[in-house]
């Protein structure tokens, strides 16, 4: 018998103390859970919460909770910038990072990029070495034209 790993069997955070956010399956006691993408060696926990708050920020939980195997994150049909309840499919490669306050940052294509940047009250945007000329300032730009969590809003214009 199979299981599927997803947002809903692992409603836990566990969370690190770089602020790394893994989606966890709690098994009785602070000592007894997992995490979706099955780290090896188990990451340090600082604290370990109950729901589904904060997201998820681990890309292989991530990709492990939208079916995709963590090996193949990277090279999947979305950017780590993609928000899981987003559904729209990337529009190219990660060309930027997008860095929220804290200084926590996540590549991405131009238009995940800016639908997270529109999203994170004071990040920014810096483009990746491999990038097009412009880039940054593209994602810059559409992000100033859409609200935040835009897929939670869809219109034709995003």
């Amino acid at each position: 018998m199979t299981s599927t790993t997803t947002h809903e069997t692992h409603q836990r955070r566990a969370i690190e103390p770089n602020g790394t956010v893994h989606a966890a399956r709690y098994a009785g006691d602070r000592a007894h859970f997992t995490t979706a993408c099955a780290a090896y060696p188990a990451p340090t926990i600082e604290t370990l919460e109950d729901g589904p708050s904060p997201a998820v920020t681990c890309p292989s939980c991530q990709a492990v909770c939208r079916g995709i195997d963590p090996d193949d994150a990277t090279t999947g049909t979305r950017c780590p910038a993609a928000h899981p309840e987003d559904p729209t499919p990337c529009t190219g490669p990660a060309v930027v990072t997008v860095l929220d306050t804290r200084n926590h940052g996540a590549d991405g294509c131009e238009h995940h990029a800016a639908r997270l940047l529109a999203s994170l009250k004071g990040s920014r945007v810096y483009h990746l070495p491999h990038a097009p000329e412009g880039a940054a300032i593209r994602v810059f730009t559409a992000a100033g034209d859409l609200p935040p969590f835009a897929w939670m809003h869809p219109t034709p214009d995003h």
